[in-house]
C-alpha cells in the first residue's frame, strides 16, 4: 500500500487527531520500537502503517500480525519460523515474520495476549537482533523495526506480573495513544460522509444524497463505544438499507440486533431492546412532555406543547424515519409532514 493511499484513509481534523498524526510523523524516521495504545476500532493499524511508510524503510517489507488470532505454539513459529522436522507436520523449513521482514517493519497487534516465552524471544530480538527458528540451534540476525499495539493497560499488567517489565521498557521507547471517537466529535460527520460515499459507490449508486438533519444529530450524539470501526459499520448499513436513493439517509441503524423478537429480550414479554448509548443520544433531543399541571392554563399552547413533545418522542424512537414515525402515530406520511411544517420541525426535529 503506497503512502498516498495510506494517508487518504487517515481522515479527520480534530486537534486530538492531528496531534497524533504529528506525533507519528516525528517518530516514523527513528529505528526504534513504538507502542500504539488505543481502544478497539480507533485505527491503531493505520497509525502503524503510517510509521512504516514515512520511515526510511518505506520501500521494504511491511508485515503485520494479530497475536490474538492464533495459539501460542503457532504464534512462535509464525514469528520466528521453524526448521524442517521441528515437530510433527513440519515437512520443510518455514521462514517466520521477523526473517521475512528483515530491513523492514513488523506490526504486532494485540501484543498483551502473547505468552511469557514469546515475550522473552521478542526482548532478545529488540535488544540484540538475534533469534533461532523453532527446532533450530543456529542463531540468526535480523534488522526489523518493531511496532506493537494493544488496547490493554500494559503497565498495570506488568505490575501484576502478567507482562514482562523489561520488554515493556524496550517497547515503550515512545508510546502513541489514540483518542477514542467520542473525543473527536469534529471528525464524526467527516468520517460518516466518507464511509457513506464509499458505500454508495460499492452499491453502484450514482451519488450519495447526504444525511438528514435528524440523522446527523444521531451520529453526533451517539457514544460510539466501537469507535471508527463501529461508525463505519453503522453508516454502511444505514446507506444500504436506505431505499429512497434521491432522499437523504434518515434512519441510522445503530444496532442490527434491535428487534422485538430478539432472543433473551425479557422472557415472553416482547420489547424493543435499546442500549444505554442510544437512550442517551435520544434523551438529548427530547424536551419533557407536559404532564399534570395546575389551572388555569393556556389550553391551545398546552395542546401544542404536548403534540410537539409526542412527535419528537416518536421521531427519536424511530431514529427520525418519518414514514415509520407516521405509522407509529397512526397518521399518514403527508399528515406527519404537515405537522412538522406547522411546528417548524422539518429542519430542527
Amino acid at each position: 500500500m503506497p503512502s498516498g493511499q495510506q494517508a487518504e484513509r487517515l481522515i479527520g481534523e480534530s486537534p486530538s487527531f492531528l496531534e497524533v498524526l504529528e506525533f507519528a510523523s516525528q517518530a516514523a524516521p527513528l529505528n526504534k520500537p513504538v507502542l500504539i495504545v488505543g481502544e478497539r476500532g480507533t485505527g491503531k493499524e493505520l497509525i502503524a502503517a503510517r510509521l512504516h511508510y514515512l520511515s526510511g524503510r518505506w520501500d521494504q517489507e511491511y508485515l503485520k500480525m494479530n497475536c490474538a488470532a492464533i495459539n501460542e505454539t503457532l504464534l512462535e513459529t509464525e514469528l520466528f519460523g521453524h526448521e524442517a522436522g521441528a515437530f510433527t507436520g513440519a515437512a520443510k523449513l518455514h521462514r517466520g515474520r521477523f526473517e521475512r521482514a528483515d530491513k523492514g517493519t513488523l506490526f504486532l497487534d494485540e501484543l498483551a495476549t502473547t505468552s511469557a516465552l514469546v515475550q522473552e524471544k521478542l526482548l532478545r530480538i529488540i535488544e540484540y537482533g538475534e533469534y533461532e527458528r523453532v527446532g533450530g540451534n543456529k542463531t540468526l540476525q535480523c534488522d526489523v523495526r518493531l511496532v506493537a499495539a494493544t488496547n490493554e493497560d500494559l503497565p498495570a499488567l506488568a505490575r501484576k506480573g502478567l507482562f514482562r517489565e523489561d520488554l515493556l521498557d524496550r517497547l515503550a521507547f515512545d508510546v502513541i495513544t489514540l483518542p477514542p471517537l467520542r473525543a473527536r466529535k469534529e471528525d464524526i460527520l467527516i468520517l460518516a460522509e466518507h464511509f457513506a460515499v464509499s458505500m454508495a459507490i460499492d452499491l453502484g449508486r450514482e451519488y450519495f444524497p447526504g444525511f438528514s438533519q435528524a440523522a446527523r444529530k444521531v451520529l453526533r450524539t451517539y457514544h460510539w463505544p466501537g469507535n471508527i470501526r463501529e461508525l463505519k459499520n453503522v453508516v454502511e448499513r444505514s446507506v444500504y438499507r436506505s431505499q429512497e436513493l434521491d432522499s437523504p439517509v434518515d434512519l441510522i441503524s445503530l444496532d442490527p440486533f434491535d428487534s422485538p423478537f430478539r432472543p433473551n429480550s425479557g422472557g415472553d414479554k416482547i420489547q424493543v431492546s435499546m442500549t444505554e448509548d442510544k437512550q442517551e443520544a435520544i434523551s438529548t433531543l427530547l424536551p419533557p412532555i407536559p404532564g399534570a399541571t395546575e389551572f388555569p392554563i393556556d389550553f391551545r399552547q398546552s395542546v401544542q406543547d404536548y403534540e410537539v413533545g409526542l412527535i419528537k418522542n416518536a421521531l427519536a424512537n424511530h431514529q427520525f424515519n418519518q414514514k415509520k414515525t407516521a405509522e407509529a402515530l397512526g397518521v399518514t406520511y403527508h399528515q406527519l409532514r404537515g405537522y412538522l411544517k406547522k411546528y417548524d420541525l422539518l429542519e430542527n426535529p
